[in-house]
C-alpha cells in the first residue's frame, strides 16, 4: 500500500492528544489544526513511540508539502542517535546510513564539504559542525568563515549543536574543542580535531575516525574566506604511544592507524611542529566542552538554531526559499521532531529559514535547528519486516545524495 494513503492515529510525547483527536478522520481528509496548527493529511505509526505525518502548507513562495517524524523520548524503547558512514571524511545516503544502524526513521544532518574552490584539492565530505556518536566525540567544528550553508543568524557559530544527553533529554548547546599537545618544550593548544579546515596558525589532530581522505584541505582557506588559497607553510607529525614516530613537510593521505594521532600545522602551527623530532615526547589530548558546562551528550550534530524557547531567532532569512530539513524538540526535551520537505517539480516552492522556524513551532517544538537542505533533504522510514528503508519525501535530485551524517530514530519494538 502506498505510504501516502496509510493513516494511523496515535502518537506519544507532547503531540499524543493532538493526533488522537484526528484518529478517525484521516482516511484521505485534511486534519487541519492538529499539533499546533499543522494541517496533517496523513498520520501513521512507524514503530513504538515513533510517528510520521504528512502536511501541505501555503508559504511565501507557494504550496509546500512536508513530512514530520516524531520520536517520544519518554518511551524507553525509543532513542535518537547520530548515523555516520564509518569515517568523518566519508559520505553515504540516508537510506544506507539508516539501514546499517537498523533505524526506523532518519533525516540527513549537517552541512558538509561537498565541493572545493581549491584546484586539485579533494572535497572531504566532512561536516561543518561537531559530531558525537554513542557518547564519543568524532570531530570538532570548522571556523565560521569556512563553513558551507546559508548565512548564520547573528551570534550563532559552527559550534552550535542539537543532541540528546545521557538523561534522554534533547537540548541545544555549543561544543568547543578543548585540547592540547604536551611536549618537553611545553603545552601547545589544539585548534582542530578531525575537521576539514583549520584556523590560520593552527594545529589540528586527526585520528582513525577521520578516514583515508587527504588532509590537504585542512590548510586551505583563511580566517575570513573559505575560498582563500592553501597555506604553503605546513608540517605534519605522527604521534603514537606518546612519542613522535614520523614527520612530513605537508599533510598526507591514507588511513590513520588506530592508536596513532596525526598533527597537521599551518603557518605558525607548522613552525611549532617543526620543533619536534622522531622519538620526542608528545602527548595529545582532546575533548568537546559543552557551553553549559554540564551536558553529557549521547549524540550531537551541527546545525544552526532557528528557534529558542518557542521564539524564532532574530535575523533569520525571510527572502530565500529552498527545500529544507530541520530538527527540534518540545515537552522539555522529551519529544524529538525531524522535518523534511518535498523537493520535486510538483512541490518545489520551499521555505525560507524564518518559515522553517515558524513551522517547527507550529509542529510543537520549543527549540529547533536548520540542517542541510536542497538536494540533501531526505527522510526515510522502515516498515515493520521490511529489509530496507523507503524514502518518504521527494528529494530534489534524481537520486539520494550521499551526505556526511544523519539523525536516526531507533525503536526496540515495532
Amino acid at each position: 500500500m502506498d505510504s501516502r494513503t496509510r493513516t494511523r492515529a496515535r502518537i506519544g510525547g507532547a503531540v499524543a492528544a493532538a493526533f488522537a483527536a484526528v484518529a478517525g478522520t484521516l482516511a484521505g481528509a485534511s486534519a487541519a489544526g492538529a499539533a499546533g496548527g499543522l494541517p496533517f493529511s496523513h498520520v501513521e505509526r512507524v514503530a513504538h513511540g515513533v510517528r510520521l505525518a504528512q502536511f501541505t502548507v501555503t508559504a511565501s513562495h507557494g504550496s509546500v508539502t512536508g513530512y514530520l517524524l516524531t520520536a517520544d523520548l519518554s518511551d524507553p524503547r525509543v532513542r535518537v542517535g547520530l548515523l555516520t558512514p564509518g569515517a568523518v571524511a566519508a559520505r553515504a545516503t540516508v537510506s544506507q546510513l539508516a539501514d546499517a544502524a537498523g533505524a526506523v526513521g532518519a533525516v540527513n544532518g549537517d552541512f558538509f564539504n561537498i565541493s572545493e574552490e581549491h584546484p586539485g584539492v579533494t572535497p572531504t565530505g566532512s561536516s561543518d559542525g561537531p559530531e558525537i556518536a554513542a557518547g564519543r566525540a568524532l570531530k570538532a567544528a570548522v571556523p565560521d568563515s569556512q563553513r558551507f550553508g546559508p548565512a548564520l543568524p547573528p551570534g550563532e557559530t559552527t559550534r552550535d549543536v542539537i543532541g540528546v544527553g545521557i538523561d534522554r533529554r534533547a537540548r541545544l548547546d555549543t561544543l568547543t574543542l578543548a585540547g592540547r599537545v604536551r611536549t618537553r618544550g611545553g603545552d601547545v593548544p589544539l585548534s582542530g580535531y578531525n575537521q576539514y579546515a583549520l584556523p590560520q596558525g593552527g594545529i589540528g589532530a586527526y585520528t582513525s575516525d577521520w578516514g583515508d581522505v587527504s588532509r590537504e584541505r585542512a590548510v586551505c582557506g583563511s580566517d575570513t574566506s573559505r575560498a582563500a588559497g592553501c597555506a604553503t607553510d605546513t608540517y605534519e607529525v605522527a604521534v603514537r604511544g606518546g612519542r613522535v614516530v614520523s614527520t612530513a613537510p605537508a599533510p598526507g593521505a591514507g588511513a590513520v592507524p588506530r592508536g596513532t594521532t596525526v598533527l597537521v600545522g599551518r603557518d605558525t602551527g607548522a613552525d611549532t611542529l617543526r620543533g619536534l623530532r622522531i622519538g620526542d615526547r608528545a602527548e595529545v589530548s582532546e575533548h568537546l566542552a559543552a557551553g553549559t558546562g554540564r551536558t553529557r551528550f549521547t549524540f550531537a550534530v551541527g546545525g544552526f538554531p532557528v528557534l529558542r524557547d518557542g521564539s524564532p531567532l532574530a535575523g533569520l532569512d525571510t527572502a530565500t526559499a529552498a527545500t529544507r530539513t530541520a530538527a527540534g524538540y518540545g515537552d522539555h526535551g522529551r519529544t524529538f521532531y525531524l522535518l523534511a520537505l518535498d523537493g520535486d517539480a510538483e512541490s518545489d516552492a520551499g521555505l525560507t529559514v524564518a518559515e522553517v522556524a515558524d513551522l517547527m513551532r507550529r509542529a510543537g517544538a520549543d527549540d529547533a535547528v536548520n540542517l542541510d537542505g536542497g538536494g540533501s533533504t531526505t527522510l526515510v522510514t522502515r516498515n515493520p519486516g521490511a529489509p530496507a528503508s523507503t524514502v518518504r519525501n521527494h528529494p530534489s535530485g534524481t537520486a539520494e545524495r550521499p551526505v556526511a551524517n544523519a539523525i536516526g530514530v531507533l525503536s526496540a519494538g515495532r
